[in-house]
């Protein structure tokens, strides 16, 4: 092929355009190096999802939790709940704790 032939061609024409010229390293610059590229806004994405979800989980907790104190304003409650989390006991009173073996 020519060169003559190439200037011709549709596609050598577009490429050597002084517009596609311009854009083509403006766009790979954007895309890649700038301060604002796509690959930042994707890791920033990617932990605005991450805190989203960690914000949901705590969301989830603190329900559990503010039950769990509402349950907590029985005193019955209130004593079974410090038996079992904290192993607390009344005076003269042995504690025992079983624990089963559940590997084979």
């Amino acid at each position: 092929m020519s060169f003559n032939t190439l200037k011709k061609n549709r596609f050598f024409k577009v490429l050597t355009n002084t517009f596609v010229l311009i854009f083509i390293p403006f766009l790979i610059w954007m895309l890649f190096f700038d301060e604002n590229s796509y690959l930042v806004h994707r890791k920033f994405n990617q932990e605005v999802k991450d805190l989203e979800n960690t914000i949901s989980f705590y969301q989830t907790k603190i329900a559990e939790d503010k039950a769990t104190i509402k349950k907590l304003d029985d005193s019955l409650q209130l004593e079974r709940f410090a038996r079992e989390q904290y192993l607390m006991k009344k005076e003269n009173e042995d504690i025992y704790i079983i624990e089963f073996d559940t590997i084979k």
